[in-house]
């Protein structure tokens, strides 16, 4: 992304994690972080670790727009500052996978997969979570398949995270 551009980055935030995990405690700081650095976040807001990174951003002053699967807005305290809801359920998640410049993966189930392998087929860089467990540690080992589509760069700190974001040239240097 050029660092001229009107358009501000955008990552998506994917996957799952239960609340009072290491994961779910992360997933809140790289929404603030991305927040921090005007990076929008994208979010379905659907699971506690993705709500957490988008309240937290919102709570940063952050942008923060939720793609939803109903066809029906959300309640008005939904932790978004613009939401979509698609109406499209399951398929939702191909807008999930291309509405970043990159994909933040935590933990994850099926849903988390499809997106994932989606955002491989669309090459866009991958942001796993690893040293929490759960499926998105085992995709820097892993990856969708052997095409080497996109980027899979790994963090397990928010300071790593950081470091991933720049060397993707989503965080401008100050």
């Amino acid at each position: 992304m050029a660092l001229n551009s009107i358009r501000k980055p955008q990552v998506c935030i994917l996957g799952s994690a239960e609340p009072g995990s290491v994961a779910y405690e992360l997933a809140g700081e790289a929404g603030a972080l991305l927040a921090l650095h005007g990076i929008t976040l994208v979010s379905g807001c659907g699971s506690p670790a993705t709500r957490i990174a988008a309240e937290r951003a919102v709570s940063a002053g952050g942008l923060v727009l939720s793609i939803i699967p109903p066809d029906q807005m959300p309640p008005a305290d939904w932790p978004a500052t613009v939401v979509v809801p698609c109406g499209m359920g399951d398929a939702r998640n191909l807008l999930m996978a291309l509405a970043g410049d990159a994909c933040i993966v935590i933990g994850g189930r099926a849903g988390t997969i499809s997106e994932v392998c989606l955002a491989w087929l669309h090459k866009r860089p991958l942001l796993p979570l690893v040293g929490c467990g759960g499926w998105s540690a085992e995709l820097p080992s892993h990856p969708p398949d052997e095409r080497a589509n996109s980027p899979i760069l790994p963090w397990a700190s928010a300071t790593e995270l950081e470091g991933q974001l720049r060397q993707l040239q989503l965080i401008r240097k100050r």
